[in-house]
C-alpha cells in the first residue's frame, strides 16, 4: 500500500495550505459567473455533460447527498475511534446531522418557491400559461412545461458537499501520526481517496452546470446558499460553546487564531 500512502500524502499537502482552504469556497462563485457568461454568450459546444441524463449526473449528482454520507460517515467513525472519545463521535455525527437538516431545508425551500412563483405552459416556447395546473408536479405529470424561479439545486448542493468534505476531513493530518491498527489505517487511507475524488467529480460536475444548465441568477443563488449553508457552520456557529464544534484539528487551529 506504499503508492496509496504516497497518493494520501499528497493530497494532504494540498488541503494543508491555508491559501487553498482560503480560495476553494471563492472558486464555486468564480466558476458560477464565468460559467453563467459562457452559457449565455453560448461558447461552449454541446458535449456528453450537456445531456441531464449524463452517467455523472445521473447516478452521481443526483444522489450526491447519499454518495458524501455514504463516504463521510465511516471516515468520522474510523477517525473518532483514534481519540477514543464518545463525545467526539457523537460530535462529528451530530455536524453531519445538523449539514443533512441544512440539505433537507434548503431542497425543499427550492421546490417551493419554483412552485410558488411558477406557471404550467403547454411548451417551453408557448406564451400562454395554463391555469389548470397549480404546481410543477401536475404540471410535468400531464407532459406540459413548469417555468418559475428554479434556484439551482446542483449548484447548492455541489458547494456545500465539497466545503463539507473539506472541512471534515481536515484530522487527517492527525490520524497519519495516530497508532492504528493496518486495516483500520488502509480503510481510512481508501476512504480519504474516495472523499476527495468525490469532490473533485463534483467541482467538475459544478463546472458542467455552470456552463449547461440554468439561468445565472439561480445558479448564484444556489451557490450563495450552499457558501452560506458551510459558512454559518463551521465559521460562525461551531465555534461557539453550544454546538457541535469543528474538527479536532480545524479546532486546535481556530484556537490559536483566537489566542
Amino acid at each position: 500500500m506504499a503508492a496509496m500512502d504516497v497518493i494520501v500524502e499528497k493530497l494532504m499537502t494540498v488541503w494543508r495550505r491555508p491559501a487553498v482552504r482560503r480560495i476553494f469556497p471563492l472558486l464555486f462563485l468564480l466558476i458560477s459567473s464565468v460559467g453563467s457568461i459562457l452559457k449565455e454568450l453560448e461558447l461552449v459546444p454541446p458535449s456528453y455533460f450537456s445531456s441531464s441524463k449524463n452517467f455523472f449526473n445521473l447516478y452521481f449528482v443526483k444522489v450526491s447527498w447519499g454518495w458524501t454520507l455514504l463516504l463521510l460517515t465511516p471516515f468520522l467513525l474510523i477517525s473518532s475511534s483514534v481519540h477514543r472519545g464518545a463525545s467526539l463521535l457523537g460530535q462529528r455525527l451530530l455536524s453531519l446531522a445538523v449539514a443533512t437538516a441544512v440539505w433537507y431545508i434548503c431542497t425543499e425551500t427550492f421546490l417551493y418557491i419554483e412552485d410558488a412563483t411558477g406557471a404550467c405552459f403547454e411548451s417551453k416556447t408557448s406564451l400562454l400559461a395554463t391555469n389548470e395546473f397549480a404546481s410543477k408536479a401536475t404540471c410535468r405529470r400531464a407532459g406540459f412545461n413548469w417555468r418559475g424561479q428554479d434556484i439551482s439545486g446542483h449548484s447548492f448542493i455541489l458547494t456545500y458537499s465539497s466545503l463539507l468534505i473539506m472541512e471534515e476531513t481536515s484530522p487527517m493530518a492527525i490520524l497519519r501520526t495516530a497508532s492504528l491498527p493496518a486495516l483500520a489505517r488502509t480503510v481510512l487511507n481508501l476512504l480519504y481517496v474516495a472523499l476527495n475524488l468525490i469532490v473533485m467529480t463534483w467541482v467538475w460536475m459544478f463546472v458542467c452546470t455552470s456552463v449547461y444548465f440554468h439561468h445565472p441568477i439561480d445558479k448564484l443563488l444556489g451557490t450563495i446558499c450552499g457558501l452560506l449553508g458551510w459558512y454559518l457552520t463551521y465559521k460562525y456557529w461551531y465555534l461557539k460553546p453550544f454546538s457541535p464544534g469543528l474538527p479536532p484539528q480545524r479546532q486546535l487551529k481556530e484556537q490559536k487564531q483566537h489566542a
